[in-house]
């Protein structure tokens, strides 16, 4: 009798997660597959018709653009994102006063609401009175139209989700760097290391495994960008902002077709899915080879 409960106890004290695990995600997920097969707009019961959603949305004309926006977006602003943060974090690295100050200050736009941080760069990016445009007039450059032109809409909302971001994966970034052994860079100085062969043949793999970690991160937040396209451009203009996220909510909420939307919500899953086995993968192997 002992046996037993010492085997049922470990179960039992993880019930509660692994209840609300199936209710709030492993249930959705299996909706969301089956609602993917059907023909669905909430006002009459779902009627299935297998993988028509599918070849749908694949021939929708504007999937291809939609799927090339987020796949640009997510490459851009990942790429730069990470650059900055490294940088950053490198010079916030020495503890100075005016750095404690700096690392304080780059992490407020991560805890403000994006919808009052698109508002503000709605304003600063107004072709009339916005701020940015000021300045470049200001300087005889010629101004923009930011969010109101296809060229460089993309261009815009990158620049606020990095700007957002950017000072979060920072301190990450400066964790990591933190964590290395002083006496290494000890050793490097007594070899007569320049600095810069320092950073990549010392620094930077030693806080690749962080790297690593922040690339997965912040290609799935990219995947889901949702609010800032929701409050500045609507997926415009001319469709040249919209993506995954924005185009499921657009089906599901504006044309009710709740089944080509979960179609598109599945593909999603399927790329985060993918990206995150990828993460596990590669993570495995470096424990493995060490």
């Amino acid at each position: 009798m002992k046996k037993i409960s010492e085997k049922v106890f470990p179960y039992l004290l993880i019930a509660p997660a692994a209840i609300l695990l199936c209710i709030f995600t492993v249930y959705p997920l299996f909706n969301q597959i089956y609602l993917s097969m059907t023909s669905y707009n909430l006002l009459t019961p779902p009627v299935f018709i297998g993988l028509q959603n599918y070849i749908d949305l694949f021939e929708h004309p504007n999937f291809g653009q939609i799927l090339s926006n987020t796949i640009v977006f997510t490459i851009i602003s990942v790429s730069l994102t990470l650059v900055l943060a490294v940088l950053i974090a490198v010079w916030l690295s020495s503890n100075t006063k005016i750095n404690n100050f700096v690392r304080a200050s780059i992490f407020t736009p991560h805890i403000i609401a994006l919808v009052s941080i698109s508002m503000v760069w709605m304003w600063m990016m107004d072709p009339q009175v916005g701020l940015f445009n000021y300045i470049l007039d200001m300087f005889g450059l010629p101004t923009l139209k930011w969010l109101q032109s296809s060229d460089t809409a993309m261009f815009s909302i990158i620049l606020v989700n990095i700007w957002k971001s950017v000072g979060y994966y920072a301190l990450v970034v400066l964790a990591a760097l933190q964590s290395i052994d002083e006496s290494i860079y000890e050793a490097a100085d007594l070899d007569n290391s320049s600095k810069i062969k320092t950073f990549f043949k010392i620094t930077l793999p030693m806080i690749s495994p962080s790297l690593f970690f922040l690339v997965i991160i912040m290609t799935i937040n990219s995947f889901k960008v949702f609010d800032t396209i929701s409050v500045m451009t609507n997926g415009g203009p001319a469709n040249s902002t919209n993506m995954l996220v924005y185009f499921i909510y657009q089906n599901a909420t504006e044309y009710a077709n709740i089944g080509f939307a979960s179609a598109s919500s599945v593909i999603l899953t399927l790329i985060t899915g993918a990206l995150t086995l990828l993460y596990f993968r590669t993570l495995s192997k470096k424990v493995h080879y060490q």
